[in-house]
């Protein structure tokens, strides 16, 4: 169960934190990946590192608000293997200020990143995966999208905005074969809450609010992406899968 040998995915933001972990976890069951980020160094480091753990993988380095080039990558991922079977849009950027501070031009930006990078991508895969009949569309949401905490507002916008990107697409795209899903991490213990985890009291505070007493840890939601790119997740569309260790049900 739940292999993917012969797939080919495209991985966005998947240079570090929970896209790397998306990565490594759709090559360890034998997908094609194709990692995507801005640094053509850093992924040139990550394509060697699954390439010395046995996996098939290659880069495409672009920035998700580029849509031209986005679709560029699209394409040539079909020009190289005639196919696009999974898309994980995990690319996402934060901004913390209180809103009467909150620079429009950075809410513009996360938005850019987090929502409107998402739709286009999502709408290049489609057109790669329409022909096919199949195709899985995996989104990196965040409880956020479910609860809220201050200063972050444009990131609880661009992530609850995708929760609903996802059912859309979900109900548009599922009669052609195509399934879309989101995940929704907790707290982990990545490179864009690196501050937040090097705070000793919101430290604290996460693993004593965190049903199961921890931060998450990324392989988790690798774990989660490898299901819902599955065969065996064939029947599950539209779905966000909250993946937080209980947060956001505990009082």
């Amino acid at each position: 169960m739940f292999r993917l040998d012969g797939r080919i995915a495209l991985v966005t933001g998947a240079s570090r934190g929970l896209g790397w972990a998306i990565a490594q976890a759709l090559s360890q069951r034998g997908a094609h990946v194709v990692l995507a980020a801005r640094d053509p160094q850093a992924l040139a480091v990550r394509v060697d590192e699954l390439a010395a753990l046995g996996g098939s993988a290659e880069a495409a380095a672009f920035d998700v608000t580029d849509a031209p080039a986005g679709e560029a990558a699209i394409d040539a991922v079909l020009a190289r293997h005639g196919r696009l079977d999974v898309l994980a849009a995990n690319a996402g950027i934060q901004h913390r200020s209180p809103i009467v501070d909150f620079p429009l031009e950075d809410f513009r930006r996360v938005i850019d990143t987090n929502l409107t990078a998402v739709w286009t991508l999502a709408r290049q895969a489609a057109r790669a995966m329409l022909p096919a009949g199949r195709g899985r569309i995996l989104i990196t949401g965040s409880m956020t999208g479910l609860a809220a905490r201050p200063t972050v507002s444009a990131y609880i916008a661009s992530k609850g905005a995708v929760h609903a990107l996802t059912r859309a697409l979900a109900v548009e795209l599922g009669p052609s074969g195509i399934t879309v899903n989101c995940i929704a991490p907790g707290y982990f213990g990545t490179e864009m809450n690196a501050a937040l985890v090097a705070d000793p009291a919101f430290d604290a505070w996460v693993v004593g609010r965190t049903p199961v007493g921890r931060w998450g840890r990324p392989h988790e939601i690798g774990a989660a992406a490898v299901y819902l790119a599955s065969d065996e997740a064939a029947f599950v569309n539209g779905h966000t899968l909250v993946v937080d260790g209980g947060f956001t049900i505990a009082l």
